[in-house]
């Protein structure tokens, strides 16, 4: 059996969650300066062993780049990226909510936009991000809590 991404998600929206976006970002987000080269990103990303960066101007988040970006507008066009603007090659497309936003209308927002990250602004201001991989660990956290509940729930009877 394959694991399959938007299956679990759509199943994660069914259940219910009291939680917030800010109990389960992630607080510390890599950023890169918007007027860097393609090549400084790819270093930084490669450095920090991460799939992504959130590019910034004067602070504030202006788009995105990820590794899928640099497979296809550097590689795939067998492009030299010490030459490439970042600029270029970034996303200037991006999703977020707020921190008090809902786990499950950012989960909704995700599915909605077939994206795999989601920026966490607060009064424009970058917070923090959350990624497939941070839901699946809140929601299997949530699985487990809830079956260990369960199991006393049957004990105690």
């Amino acid at each position: 059996m394959t694991f399959n991404l938007k299956h679990f998600l759509f199943e994660f929206t069914k259940l219910e969650f009291m939680g917030k976006v800010r109990d389960i970002m992630e607080k510390n987000v890599i950023t890169i300066e918007q007027d860097k080269s393609a090549l400084d990103a790819a270093h930084l990303i490669s450095e920090k062993d991460i799939s992504f960066l959130v590019v910034v101007k004067d602070g504030i988040p202006t788009g995105v780049v990820s590794e899928r970006d640099f497979v296809r507008k550097v590689v795939a066009n067998d492009k030299q990226a010490s030459k490439i603007a970042l600029s270029e090659i970034m996303s200037f497309k991006f999703r977020w909510v707020e921190p008090s936003t809902t786990i499950e209308e950012a989960v909704q927002k995700m599915l909605n936009n077939n994206i795999r990250r989601l920026i966490i602004l607060e009064n424009n201001k970058l917070v923090g991000v959350i990624t497939q991989t941070d839901l699946a660990s809140f929601l299997r956290s949530k699985l487990l809590i809830d079956g260990t509940v369960k199991n006393l729930e049957k004990d105690d009877s």
